[in-house]
């Protein structure tokens, strides 16, 4: 009788077992996941970031031009931006073409904008990101034969 008492619990032993065999199993096929998408995420990150210095390559000159001041609209009192804007350009400028018959189109368009911009929208970064769009856009709308293709913040002051 002691033998059929004591195979019971062999039985209940391999099966504990076999149970902690699958949970190994699994665990190590959730790792392997984990790794592959690690992997695929820092291949694609690697290859964005390869194709922004391509475009950055692209960039024969820079205007810097001066800061900006306006009233921000939509707001409760007074809310004012000041920043500072340099372009990257698809054409190479003489030394005298970035003071030129391109400033006053610039600073136009630019001012327009800006003045389009909200407190609230600017304080995010998303605000900030769909600012530079817009600027881009109506820049390469406006003054097309300056070939703009990139907008940079060289400061940005948001006061309300």
């Amino acid at each position: 009788m002691a033998m059929a008492e004591e195979s019971p619990k062999e039985i209940r032993i391999v099966r504990k077992r076999e149970g902690s065999g699958l949970v190994r199993v699994m665990s190590v096929l959730l790792v392997a996941v984990l790794a592959l998408a690690g992997w695929l995420y820092h291949r694609s990150a690697a290859a964005q970031s390869s194709q922004d210095v391509t475009a950055s390559t692209d960039i024969k000159s820079v205007i810097h031009l001066e800061s900006f001041v306006v009233n921000l609209s939509g707001t409760e009192g007074n809310g004012y931006l000041r920043v500072g804007i340099d372009l990257g350009l698809g054409v190479k400028l003489k030394d005298g073409d970035s003071r030129g018959a391109y400033n006053g189109r610039l600073r136009d368009t630019i001012l327009t904008v800006l003045g389009t911009g909200t407190v609230d929208q600017l304080l995010t970064p998303e605000g900030k990101g769909k600012l530079k769009a817009d600027l881009l856009k109506a820049i390469q709308d406006r003054v097309p034969e300056i070939e703009c293709r990139e907008v940079y913040f060289t400061e940005f002051l948001v006061q309300h």
